[in-house]
């Protein structure tokens, strides 16, 4: 499993598009471009094209192509300053006041797309075989909760606090809580939150989320 393939290559066109390499208008290279260029598969590249086109910063046009969005300066995720730190348990507290409040437009506005995303994210995730890696497909999922809003800010405020899930005193604390056990028992927890946005269900996958985080942060800091 290439778990982190999809994720390079998204960072990689993203600080395109940040340098303004791709300009608004633009037309980016075509998708067996692309494979060869960063060396992934065709999938991978179709799902990083899908992301960036559900969170506005470029558009398809069927048989022609993708191009860069002609506002996307307004859409860009924030940068992540080194100077920008903020503690795990500041993270968490953050975390348990906005994510349960994404569940009302998720349900509103998540596709059949957005679904298969979470879907797949949910399986990566039950694959993994190191902490790393069920980390990655963790934080994707909560991205892809953010992307099926389909809402810009909320998506760029969620991009901010996966910046800052990759600072090494989070992933320390994680590394050390998240025992096989709890592993499992955060998937089972994933895999619920899914079912209830899948049967539209506001008030109990918003339950189901907070429970979740709450669950996370006993696990990782004792309260």
């Amino acid at each position: 499993m290439k778990f982190d393939s999809g994720y390079t290559l998204k960072e990689t066109l993203l600080e395109n598009l940040r340098s303004a390499r791709w300009r608004p208008g633009e037309k980016l290279p075509a998708e067996r471009h692309l494979c060869v260029l960063y060396d992934v598969g065709r999938s991978t590249v179709r799902r990083t094209l899908a992301e960036l086109k559900s969170r506005g910063l470029v558009k398809q046009i069927m048989g022609s192509g993708t191009y860069v969005a002609d506002d996307i300066a307004d859409k860009l995720p924030p940068v992540v300053s080194s100077e920008f730190v903020i503690s795990p348990s500041e993270l968490m507290e953050a975390r348990l006041i906005f994510e349960p409040g994404m569940i009302d437009l998720a349900v509103r506005n998540a596709t059949s797309a957005d679904f298969a995303i979470l879907e797949q994210c949910c399986r990566n995730a039950d694959e993994a075989e190191t902490v790393e890696q069920f980390e990655y497909w963790d934080d994707a999922f909560h991205r892809a909760l953010a992307a099926a809003t389909h809402n810009g800010l909320v998506i760029n405020v969620l991009t901010l606090m996966s910046k800052v899930r990759d600072q090494s005193e989070w992933g320390l604390l994680k590394k050390k809580s998240a025992t096989p056990e709890r592993r499992a028992a955060y998937q089972r927890e994933h895999w619920t939150i899914l079912g209830e946005l899948r049967q539209r269900e506001v008030e109990t996958a918003r339950q189901a989320l907070f429970n979740h985080l709450v669950h996370v942060r006993r696990n990782m800091f004792g309260y």
